[in-house]
Formats: C-alpha cells, structure tokens, sequence
C-alpha cells in the first residue's frame, strides 16, 4: 500500500487529488472540534464509557471520531447520509417509482441521489433535535450570566441555534464527500468515516499502554499479557479480513458461436464472480443498531438496577452479556442473507445469461440455471456472515471472557470499526492502482 502511495505520489494529477482528498480530511477534523454554540460538553464529555456502553450513543461516537461526545459542528457526522443511503435503496426495491428511477441510467441515478440528499438533511434535523433535548434535559447546555437557564424566547433562540448548526453539519460533510468523489481519491463518505474511525486509534492505543489514563498494560501480570495479545490479534483480524474481502466465488459461464455478418461472436468462456462476503459491513452495522436500542431506550427512561423486570430484560442487552452474543451472532446471519436477496437477483441473472446466448456448463437454461445460481448464493452468503460474524463478535466474546477470568477488558474499537477501516483502504488502494494502471504504471497489485 505504501509503495502504491508512493508511485502515484510521483504522478502530478494524482499527487493533487491526494493532496485535496488530504485537505478534505483536514477540514472535517477542523469542524470534528469545533463545538456548538450554547453547548458546554466538559473535560470528560457528554456520555462516559459507562452510559454509552451498548447503546446507539456509543455507534453514532465511534462513526464521528468522538466528535459526538463533545457536541461539536459535525457530531452527527455522516450516519445521516448513511442511513437515508439505506433507506433509499431498500425504498427502491419496495417502491416501484423508486425502482424505475435506479434502472433508468444516469438521470434516474442523479434524481436519486437528490432525493438522498433531502433525506439526509430531514434525517440530520431529526438527529439533531434530539441530541438537543438529550443535552438540555442532563444539563449540558451554557446558562446566561446569571446562572439561569435560558426560558421563553431565549431558550427558543437557543434551540435553533444548536439545531441548525449540527444539521449544517451534516450537510456541510455531505458535500465534501461529494467534492472528495469529484476532485480526489477514493469514495468522499467512506474517507471521511474512515477518517473519524482512525482519529479514536491513539485513545485506543491509551486505553490499553498509557499509565496516565490508566492503561491496561501499566497494571502488569495478566493485563500486559493481554494487551500485546490485543494487538497481535487486531493485526491478525486485518490480514483476516483482508483476505476475506478478497475471497470470491466464479460461476463459470459458456457463450455460444453466433455469426453476425461477417464476424464471429461469442464462444468464450468466462465467470460471474460473487465475493464471499457480498454484503460488505452492512449487517454488522444493521445488527448492532437493532441490538443498540434497547440499552438506549434504557439510557432516556432511566431503569433502575434491580427494578423487577425491566432491569432483566435491559441487563440482557448490555454487550457484556452472553444472550447479546448470541443475537449478535443471528442477526448478523439475517441481515447479510436479507441485503444479498436485494443485491442479487438469480432469475435476472439467469434471464440475462440466457439472453447473450450462454449458458452454465452442466446446467440446462432457465428455472434450473436461476435454482442453481441462487443454492450458490445461499451457500456463500451462510460463508461470508460466518466469516463476518468472527470478526464483528471478537471485541465481545473477548469482554465476556476476560470478565469471567476476573481480568475484564473493554475494547473501544470494535468488528464494525475494523471492517470498515481496511474495506475503505483497499478500495482506495485499488481505485489508486486503476488509476496508475491508466497512465502506463505498474502497481503492487501486478
């Protein structure tokens, strides 16, 4: 990756998108600590690891870069963009406009697009409001000079102050992923989320070697043992997922002659390629948000340890538990064969076979070609959400088990956080390398 770096680092056209693409970066981590007008976050931040823990707090802090727990510009940082995303393209499969938008080239996909965008900002307002109550209600907002709280027309002017600026926020990120599309390097949303991801890696890093914040190493015994074991097996986990993200399987598929003319066409073997893990990072982002509701409803009602029932059933959801594991684990199996059946069509694809006059080897066209097409899928989708499941599950089981050895462990960066920081890096390194590939040069992917 650093000699990729390197060789188009010596290419002036790419050396200037990466120096935009660096800039862009530069900027968001300007506003990432920037804080919002009104707002009085303190030394420690707005939620501590103990309020945050399993809840949907703790996802929305580690996408913003811990932006979200100091109530700064951009503390909603791009999850509104990604969720509408979500939602527009599970509208799309459900909603026939939509649907006839996505399939109608170029300008069905700019009107969708400008329909995400509106979503964003409604998604983003919402967001935002109630971030707002969240802070008013637990007292983390500036009171005038008299150390009253702001009433009447005033506490009005306050609200839309805060409001509008973490929506402007929102929608401020959006555009420069846009420009990062245009003028750099890499997909605009996926830098700017990796780069929010990889601004929590020093505290991390602190978490577990610094003795002045109490680092699990400084401890000794056991706690050292552990903590060089942590990053042995994070590097592991990299090259693991590396080699996961690679990982696909070739549907060999057999065109036949046809004369055209003068000209011969077809008679070539080629494949359909389907990577083992099709569905990228979604169902871990979709299951660890399902998961995360029930401990943030607990964080807002304020349940009581003890209090009959409730406390049971919330206690459950902590990700300190076992029965959390184990949701972890099925949801995480529901949602990748759930986002495959969207992103793949086997009648389609058999119908689209059959129409370039080609065929499965072995495999009569039609209803057996689509049968055959989808037992594959199922079968590499059941692969890839066990391959998943391995790496989203490890902070987790490593907690539950060192909590049981009476070494608890807590680690900030989590399956989802590593996924998404090596996916975005190959995908940069490989658009990279197309790049250079383009101009005559050889990258290390030769």
């Amino acid at each position: 990756m650093f000699r990729t770096l390197a060789n188009a680092w010596k290419i002036p056209d790419l050396r200037k998108k990466l120096l935009f693409t660096a800039l862009i970066i530069l900027i968001f981590r300007i506003g990432a600590a920037i804080p919002v007008p009104f707002v009085n976050a303190g030394q420690d931040g707005i939620f501590n690891d103990s309020v945050m823990s399993g809840t949907f707090m703790e996802y929305l802090n580690m996408m913003t870069g811990n932006a979200f727990n100091y109530g700064t510009i951009f503390a909603m940082s791009i999850t509104p963009y990604i969720n509408s995303s979500i939602i527009i393209q599970l509208l799309t499969v459900a909603i026939p406009a939509l649907e006839r938008l996505a399939k109608d080239g170029e300008e069905g996909r700019k009107k969708i697009a400008t329909i995400t965008r509106y979503c964003t900002v409604v998604l983003g307002l919402l967001q935002s409001t109630a971030y707002y109550f969240y802070l008013r209600g637990n007292g983390f907002l500036l009171e005038d000079a008299a150390g009253v709280r702001f009433e009447g027309i005033a506490a009005v002017f306050q609200a839309l102050v805060i409001i509008l600026c973490l929506t402007a926020g929102t929608a401020l990120i959006m555009w420069l992923g846009e420009q990062i599309n245009e003028k750099g390097i890499g997909n605009g949303i996926s830098i700017i989320l990796f780069a929010g991801i990889v601004a929590r890696v020093p505290t991390i890093f602190a978490q577990l070697f610094s003795t002045k914040a109490g680092g699990y190493f400084p401890r000794g015994g056991v706690y050292s043992v552990l903590s060089v074991a942590v990053v042995i097996v994070l590097l592991l986990m990299i090259a693991y997922i590396v080699w996961m993200d690679n990982s696909e399987r070739r549907i060999p598929v057999q065109y036949a002659k046809r004369v055209v003319g003068r000209k011969m066409y077809g008679g070539q073997s080629t494949h359909i390629p389907m990577k083992v893990n099709m569905s990228g990072v979604m169902p871990v982002i979709f299951a660890s948000s399902i998961l995360s509701l029930p401990p943030t409803i607990n964080l807002f009602i304020g349940v009581e340890a003890g209090s009959k029932w409730y406390d049971y059933f919330f206690r459950h959801f902590q990700s300190d538990s076992w029965v959390y594991a184990i949701l972890y684990f099925l949801l995480i199996i529901f949602f990748a064969y759930f986002y495959a059946s969207i992103q793949y069509n086997p009648i389609e694809m058999a119908n689209n076979i059959r129409k370039n006059s080609g065929a499965i080897p072995g495999i009569r066209p039609g209803k057996p070609t689509s049968d055959y097409i989808q037992k594959i899928l199922s079968r590499i989708t059941l692969l890839g959400a066990l391959l998943l499941s391995v790496v989203a599950l490890f902070p987790v089981l490593f907690q539950l088990v060192t909590t049981a050895c009476k070494y608890p462990m807590q680690i900030s960066l989590g399956g989802t956080s590593i996924i998404i920081l090596v996916g975005v890096a190959l995908e940069t390194v490989k658009q990279l390398e197309s790049q250079m590939m383009m101009r005559h040069y050889k990258g290390f992917l030769d």
